[in-house]
């Protein structure tokens, strides 16, 4: 590579990543990539650096081409420094820490051996993991269907577990604890563990890869009487959640369908709406019933859209990526020890119209884009 992160390609010598390498002062490591973003500035015009594609392509290290985004939602004073194609300024190519560009798909991965499996993100350097994952990767090139979900950036402290095989990120799911605040706009706090995003990346889909991070879920909240994950819930993702219902028929009871906080009027039991879905006339009830809950919520939105400036979308608590392809990928939820409803709340629950939360918020008008007036990123296979 050159020097100044001017180069790019594969991992360095001894084949470390970034999540093996990357060790310090989170502000420090900013403050580095905001001083070569500023010397960028002073040189790219005279003589510009040149970062080398996978595959061959030369790209000139440009101002127009680099940009910040903010790592955190809630934190938008903690940036990522991107590389952009030229030719496509949705598209990125790299991202700049410890004094050099890397390659976006080797962000996602590891020469750590015993990073394998589910992992809980603690580090650093896996936060910048997720975020890839997230933001760049599904946010762009493997999220493109309309259909799909989707997610902003994470919190600074969101509970997140990435899943790991053969020296790669290939999956990751977050969980929303109980007790957590449930957005910065309001008091209220989840009233049990929610599972609220969960992303399969495509080539490794129909694997068995949902189900394994949806059971792992469950069994980390062994002690809680009831598991939530963020309504709505997609049409792939409820054949995800029978399959895993069928084959642990202990988890009915506590599997739910809900909305922030999560009291048990905004609670919809899973198992019981797939079974009233098998039948003609449950299917019909449930179907009339979102429907107009959906249209309640997005009248609702359409007032809080004038009221806050933010844009609302569909998706909230769906499986991210290709409908028909994901039927196999689930998420992970957690549990809480709580009071159980009385007899015949699970039926009523499940055909209550005020449950289901049809809209999410988009990031604000700049999209990710901090520095520059940039909205989505794809990355380049």
């Amino acid at each position: 590579m050159e020097a100044e992160g001017g180069g790019g390609g594969r991992a360095a010598a001894g084949c470390l990543y970034l999540v093996d390498t990357l060790s310090g002062d989170p502000e420090v490591l900013q403050a580095d990539a905001e001083a070569y973003y500023e010397k960028l500035l002073k040189k790219s015009s005279l003589m510009p650096g040149i970062f080398l594609i996978p595959g061959g392509e030369e790209v000139k290290l440009e101002d127009s081409c680099v940009c910040f985004v903010p790592l955190y939602r809630n934190n938008p004073t903690c940036k990522m420094l991107l590389l952009t194609d030229p030719k496509d300024k949705e598209t990125v190519l790299a991202v700049y820490l410890n004094q050099r560009w890397w390659p976006v798909e080797d962000v996602v991965k590891t020469a750590d051996p015993s990073r394998d499996g589910l992992i809980s993100v603690q580090t650093f350097g896996e936060r910048i993991v997720l975020f890839v994952l997230n933001c760049i990767i599904f946010g762009t090139l493997e999220g493109s269907s309309a259909n799909d979900a989707f997610f902003l950036p994470h919190s600074a402290t969101e509970c997140a577990k990435i899943l790991w095989r053969n020296g790669e990120a290939v999956a990751f799911y977050s969980v929303k604890m109980k007790g957590s605040l449930c957005d910065g706009a309001t008091s209220q706090c989840y009233l049990l563990p929610v599972l609220d995003t969960v992303f399969v990346r495509r080539k490794y889909r129909r694997g068995g890869l949902g189900m394994k991070m949806l059971r792992d879920f469950c069994q980390s909240f062994l002690a809680e009487d009831a598991l939530g994950i963020s309504c709505p819930i997609s049409a792939a993702m409820y054949q995800v959640c029978q399959k895993f219902l069928q084959t642990y028929p202990e988890e009915q009871k506590r599997l739910w369908e809900v909305e922030a906080p999560g009291d048990w009027s905004q609670r919809a039991n899973i198992w019981l709406k797939i079974q009233m879905e098998s039948s003609p006339s449950g299917k019909a009830e449930v179907s009339s019933s979102m429907e107009n809950a959906q249209t309640s919520k997005r009248r609702q939105s359409d007032v809080d859209q004038m009221n806050k400036g933010l844009e609302y979308i569909p998706g909230v608590g769906k499986v991210a990526g290709d409908v028909t392809e994901e039927k196999d990928d689930t998420a992970a939820a957690e549990t809480l020890n709580s009071q159980h409803p009385e007899q015949g709340d699970l039926k009523q629950s499940a055909g209550n119209t005020q449950q289901c939360k049809g809209f999410r918020k988009r990031a604000g008008p700049e999209g990710l884009v901090v520095e520059k007036a940039t909205k989505q990123f794809r990355i380049v296979p």
